[in-house]
């Protein structure tokens, strides 16, 4: 029979709120987290908005030794994943140790860190570089580093599949339980690149808006007809998965189930998707044959829905082309109009939202909808929160380089369905 995965815990450091409660009541309250960008000065830059974590102290979570050692990336992932053991109180013993794990991903990693320490090493030479240079940088650092604070000796790695990489952790964190190769896994993302290297890289791809500067809430428009780019995030999401018979047995509360999960790639281009959403399709296929549901029971997607032309247009042919007729019935949102785009953490973030979507009943908003598209005609959910009872819902998640994974989340039942 084949391991059934579970939720117990979640953690959130977002543009929207430093914890659960908070994210989710400025979710449905249809509340954007976008504003003119505070981390560096952005008078030089066309795009001058972003979605940035506020009220973030660092060296009050985990005193000014441990944060200075640690990238704004890692500091977000960790605390993210304190959060979620507590919420899944999860007390880590010698006996337990090595059979929890964490998967943490990150789409870019430590780059403020390798930002600043180039500067450095221009300006002054080698010599001056920091010894903790590597290890602030590299991406599974955000991994290493929860283990090291919590104790935990099971697998852990990074993920680095671009804005897919927060799916891909959760999936196969979910697999490397299946497997018996650990009983808890933390898994998640964590992303903070709002600084001038990143903010011009990606600018000059043209994938960010530049024509919200003077209105930042109404910037990030997914599905909308006039939408003109995404608007970079940050932050990071953690989940406590376990099997359901470790978590049954130390009487956790079940939150969730990891029902199905999918991977493919659009072999295509490297940072734009195949317009008729060929990948994604594939992906959606692969995720609902392992959970063995069928689209009539998909009650709720979380698109990917980054608010570019090319994105929403190949998203919603995807979803046509997996779900057919009941596309036009299936009530889709894109949590990044409030959001923003969190790269390597906006999949992580997002499955915590389904989450709440399956225990609250309510569905949130794709905020600043407001002209239809006739390419992207779908549900969106706009503008409002809706009632709606979901007992299966679909979150996508998608990056450059063609990945794409997609992860569908149940209510827990006592019986599998």
């Amino acid at each position: 029979m084949r391991t059934r995965v579970v939720v117990t815990g979640l953690g959130c450091i977002s543009p929207l709120g430093n914890n659960l409660n908070t994210l989710w009541n400025n979710l449905i309250a249809g509340k954007s987290g976008v504003s003119r960008i505070t981390n560096f000065d952005p008078v030089d830059f066309a795009c001058k908005i972003a979605a940035e974590v506020k009220d973030f102290n660092a060296n009050a979570v985990f005193g000014t030794r441990d944060a200075r050692r640690m990238d704004r990336f890692t500091q977000f992932a960790v605390a993210a994943a304190q959060q979620a053991l507590q919420f899944a109180r999860l007390v880590i013993t010698e006996e337990n140790r090595d059979r929890i794990g964490a998967i943490i991903g990150s789409g870019i990693g430590g780059l403020t860190t390798l930002f600043e320490q180039t500067k450095l090493f221009l300006d002054r030479g080698p010599a001056r570089v920091s010894p903790l240079l590597v290890p602030m940088m590299i991406p599974d650092t955000a991994g290493g580093m929860v283990a090291i604070l919590t104790g935990i000796r099971g697998p852990n790695f990074a993920v680095a599949a671009a804005c897919a990489t927060g799916n891909y952790a959760i999936g196969e964190a979910a697999e490397l339980i299946r497997r018996d190769d650990a009983d808890v896994m933390l898994a998640g993302g964590a992303e903070a690149v709002v600084m001038p290297i990143a903010m011009a890289g990606m600018m000059n791809t043209t994938a960010l808006t530049t024509q919200g500067n003077d209105d930042p809430e109404r910037a990030s428009r997914p599905f909308d007809k006039n939408r003109s780019g995404f608007v970079m995030g940050e932050g990071a999401a953690v989940l406590v998965l376990e099997s359901l018979e470790h978590a049954r047995a130390r009487g956790a509360t079940i939150l969730a189930e990891i029902k199905g999960y999918g991977a493919s790639n659009d072999a295509y281009h490297i940072s734009a998707p195949a317009e008729n959403g060929a990948g994604a399709a594939k992906c959606m296929k692969n995720a609902l044959r392992q959970s063995g549901l069928t689209v009539q029971e998909i009650d709720y997607i979380n698109a990917h829905g980054t608010s570019t032309q090319l994105n929403d247009k190949s998203e919603t042919a995807a979803i046509k082309t997996v779900f057919g007729e009941q596309a036009y019935r299936v009530p889709i949102s894109s949590t990044k109009s409030m959001t923003g785009h969190l790269l390597g953490a906006a999949g992580a973030l997002e499955a915590l939202i389904c989450i709440k979507v399956l225990q609250e009943g309510l569905l949130p908003p794709t905020i600043n909808y407001e002209t239809r598209d006739p390419e992207c005609d779908l549900d969106y959910v706009p503008n409002q929160a809706r009632s709606a009872a979901a007992r299966h819902v679909m979150s996508n998640s998608f990056g450059f380089g063609g990945h794409n994974a997609t992860l569908i989340i149940s209510q827990y039942s006592e019986v599998s369905s």
